[in-house]
């Protein structure tokens, strides 16, 4: 029998980037891109954040989620731009990640936490945007290691060095 710290650290899915959005600016539409590079001191270039460091410099979120939350707001459908996260994921459990290093395609972030909703989610979903979005709104995460991000880009856990 396993233990639990052997459950939790067995992550063999992979996973696949399938959209990137980036953030101009406070309160504005969402841009979809194709690529997008990433450094260190940056973040993504183009987004909101870029520049600042932290905990939060980029944001994901699960493909499987945006059913859930369209039906848990009423809504028909729920795209990636309406949820105003950086990238959407498929395929791999983003919470099984909180606190651990991850890379995305060239790219390593280490996750640092939950990505909460905000009130802009009553405005896009309608009144009860906000809770319908609770538990599904993703993670954030910090750049360790930068590069150019690209749809269909494999996300996994980081295998330290050494390991194969």
């Amino acid at each position: 029998m396993k233990t639990m710290k052997q459950l939790l650290s067995t992550l063999p899915q992979q996973g696949e980037l399938c959209w990137i959005g980036l953030r101009p600016e406070r309160r504005a539409s969402m841009l979809s891109v194709d690529t997008v590079e990433v450094s260190v001191e940056r973040g993504l270039e183009g987004d909101r954040y870029q520049g600042r460091t932290g905990k939060r410099q980029v944001t994901l979120m699960q493909e499987e989620h945006l059913s859930v939350i369209a039906s848990c707001s009423g809504q028909a459908r729920v795209i990636a731009e309406d949820l105003r996260r950086n990238l959407l994921v498929r395929g791999i459990n983003l919470l099984a990640l909180k606190n651990r290093v991850i890379t995305v395609g060239e790219v390593e972030l280490e996750v640092t936490g939950l990505c909460h909703p905000c009130s802009r989610m009553e405005e896009t979903l309608g009144a009860g945007g906000y809770n319908a979005v609770r538990g599904h709104g993703g993670v954030t995460a910090r750049v360790l290691v930068g590069g150019c991000l690209r749809i269909g880009d494999r996300v996994s856990l980081a295998t330290p060095d050494g390991e194969s």
